[in-house]
């Protein structure tokens, strides 16, 4: 089963807004045994959105269609697809109700003519009503193809897509199943993994297919098996993996499908009554967002101090000033006092501190850009290590990021 997903607007091309929507879509068909052949962003444009429709008809069996089905003149989609289908509009007064639900309830605007506009839908499609917008998706078929047009908005799409089109594709068609197990590997680089299990990659099954996903200081390692016996494939999946953690263990700190990095810390710290803390400089936080960003998150954090200019070290965290004089703000000794003074600040049992230049220029410190100090402080004693990242600001902080959790939960296990 082939699938292609069709993005319109004009925003998307000039980068104004970025597609997140064909990423969801990909992975939740990839869920249920349907490949992607192929993503089109394309403009505003009539005639460019009836080539592309007619053009996917040629290669695919479902056409995944999100955008410009909102109220307004630039949104020409549902007009087009009529004009593709050979259709006219007419109202569909479950859509129209729901319409002036939702603006009774929600919206202190009186509901206006070119609202209820949206109630028209083309008379040959099956309506997929949208319980979060007033813009309702539609559903048809031509020449054993599948079109599906759903709105834009990234919330709307992802109800429609979990409510009725999934549950539609996986009764209307035939799957294979595929099943995929990555894992994750923190502080060895794409080709030293490589190296390493060569000749166990040289003898996976036919079915069985490796990617490596490289990504900022860690490698995420993708095995999708395709086939018709969806145990088979988890089993021999599982067999493989024991296989690959022989020779790469030391590195594996857990499954992307199941836990991430920070959840895993999470749960160390949690079962064993124990709080973190965070002090950054050149991370500037994101350390903090990315500990936040899973629900939970206040069972084992305390906080953090983004103490990004050098009197703020002090002023907050209680660095002293000579050890800043003495050895740069860059510096092991800094970094390790960070790590100390946001440990009994926040009242934790251990903490993480980033001190470094991810550049472009020098700052106050000293030294090269893309250094990096990261300490850890634990019940027992504070260690840094030092680290040259890159000459790219953006590669440095994420990498820093990266390896602190990376060297916490190596201590922590």
């Amino acid at each position: 089963m082939l699938a292609e997903i069709i993005t319109i607007g004009d925003e998307i091309l000039i980068g104004q807004i970025v597609d997140s929507n064909s990423a969801f879509i990909g992975k939740e068909l990839n869920k249920i045994g349907i490949d992607v052949y192929q993503i089109t962003s394309i403009q505003d444009d009539k005639q460019h959105i009836l080539n592309a429709l007619e053009e996917a008809k040629n290669r695919v069996d479902i056409v995944l269609i999100t955008g410009g089905l909102g109220p307004t003149k630039d949104d020409i989609t549902k007009h087009t697809i009529c004009k593709f289908f050979d259709d006219t509009l007419v109202q569909d007064d479950k859509v129209l109700q729901h319409i002036e639900a939702i603006f009774a309830k929600y919206i202190q605007t009186p509901v206006t003519d070119i609202n209820r506009m949206q109630a028209l839908v083309p008379s040959t499609s099956v309506v997929l009503m949208n319980q979060y917008g007033t813009a309702p998706g539609m559903w048809f078929d031509k020449d054993e193809t599948v079109f599906v047009s759903m709105p834009g908005v990234p919330f709307e799409m992802k109800n429609l897509m979990n409510d009725e089109v999934l549950p539609r594709l996986q009764e209307r068609f035939d799957r294979p199943f595929i099943v995929h197990k990555t894992v994750l590997t923190y502080g060895v680089g794409e080709s030293a993994i490589a190296k390493k299990i060569e000749q166990w990659e040289d003898n996976l099954p036919s079915f069985i297919k490796l990617a490596y996903l490289p990504n900022l200081g860690r490698v995420r390692l993708r095995l999708s098996a395709r086939g018709t016996d969806e145990k088979l494939l988890l089993d021999t999946i599982e067999e493989r993996i024991i296989g690959l953690k022989a020779l790469i263990g030391d590195i594996i700190v857990g499954y992307e499908e199941t836990e991430s990095i920070e959840v895993l810390i999470g749960k160390i710290l949690t079962s064993n009554g124990h709080f973190l803390a965070v002090a950054e400089s050149c991370t500037g936080g994101k350390i903090a967002q990315s500990i936040t960003s899973y629900p939970g998150t206040s069972s084992f954090f305390k906080g953090g101090a983004v103490t990004y200019a050098t009197q703020s070290k002090s002023d907050l965290l209680g660095v002293p000033k000579e050890t800043i004089e003495k050895f740069t703000v860059t510096s092991k000794e800094v970094a390790e006092a960070m790590a100390l003074g946001v440990k009994s600040k926040f009242k934790s049992d251990y903490s993480i501190a980033t001190t470094g230049n991810a550049g472009p220029t020098k700052g106050d410190g000293d030294v090269e850009v893309g250094t990096v100090f990261i300490a850890v402080a634990t019940p027992e004693r504070v260690f840094s290590e030092k680290f040259v990242f890159s000459n790219h600001r953006e590669r440095t902080i994420g990498k820093a990021v990266n390896k602190s959790f990376e060297l916490l939960l190596k201590e922590l296990s």
